[in-house]
Parts: C-alpha cells; structure tokens; sequence
C-alpha cells in the first residue's frame, strides 16, 4: 500500500488489537482502516502512544493542499474534515471504506484534546446543540413571514376532553393521581 500524503511505501505496525499502516521514514502519516482511530485516539489508551513517535524524514514535504486518494480502496478522493469540534485537527478520510489518514503529529493533538470521555461527550454535545440552534434560527427566519395555518378539519379552537366516564382505565387513573389534563 502507497502513502497518500508522499507516496512512499507504507509499512504494517501491530498495537494492541490494531493494525495499521505508517509512512515509517517518509511523511510519518499513519492510514487507520475504518473505526481503527477510535480505538487510540484516547490519552488513555496506553496502546496509541507507541504511533506517537513514526519515524519522519525531515526532506519530505507534503502538499495538504491536495486531493489525496485512498490508499486502501483506490477511491479517487478523500474528504477533508475536522476530527472533533475543536477543530485541532484535519483528516482525510475515505467516503468509500472509512478509511482515516493522519499526518505526522495528528495522533498525538488528537489524543492531547480531551482529558477524559466525559469531556469529549461534552463538548460533542456543546457543538450538537449550537449547530440545532442555528438550524432552527435559520428556519424560524425563513418562515417567520409566512402566515400559520391550521391542517383542515383543525381550524378553531380545541375541542373540550372528553367527560370521565368516556375515558380509559389509564385517563381515569392520571386524573386520579393529578398527571390528567381534565
């Protein structure tokens, strides 16, 4: 398998349950089959910090400004992405296998980001919720001068609850324990 990133050979190295392929000597890329970055991306995954320190020669340069193929599956072009909502890091990754690519001292700032799970659910969750509100504001924006109107057969006001004793055991059962509406 050829390197993406410098096209040099790239060479199989076993950590932990993990194989993967680095650019030893060259670009010091690492190429992650899918989901593999996950399982050392982690600072507390003792395994990950053997890939910190691939061998890199410093006379290699790499063009990110290029669109790099899959060295795996040959697609054609990898997308470019942030790895996380830090935006720290810029991955390829492959659309066709899953395939992840890291450049020389990616793996390490991935690893540096977070200091526990806890704290990547957070901020995961931080940007999720950013993202869904700027997505509302944007429709609520869209709309805002468009006229509401009901469905058909939903014009008017909302008709009454039904009396108790047409309701079910469980109506009857939430009015009892006040949850009902009635």
């Amino acid at each position: 398998m050829q390197c993406p990133a410098c096209g040099r050979d790239l060479v199989e190295r076993t950590v932990a349950d993990v194989t993967v392929d680095i650019c030893d000597g060259g670009c010091g890329g690492i190429w992650f089959d899918n989901q593999e970055v996950r399982k050392l991306d982690d600072r507390e995954e003792a395994a990950g910090e053997a890939l910190l320190d691939v061998r890199r020669d410093p006379s290699v340069t790499v063009d990110h400004d290029a669109v790099w193929g899959c060295p795996r599956c040959r697609h054609p072009a990898m997308m470019r992405h942030f790895y996380s909502p830090k935006r720290q890091v810029e991955l390829d990754e492959c659309p066709r296998c899953g395939g992840v690519w890291l450049d020389a001292g990616e793996l390490a700032t991935i690893r540096a980001q977070y200091t526990s799970e806890a704290d990547r659910g957070a901020a995961h969750r931080k940007t999720a919720r950013a993202i869904f509100r700027r997505q509302m504001d944007d429709l609520k924006a869209e709309f805002a001068d468009q006229p509401v109107e009901a469905p058909p057969g939903m014009e008017g006001p909302p008709p009454p609850p039904p009396p108790p004793e047409s309701q079910g055991l469980l109506g009857r059962l939430f009015r009892f324990f006040g949850a009902g509406t009635a």
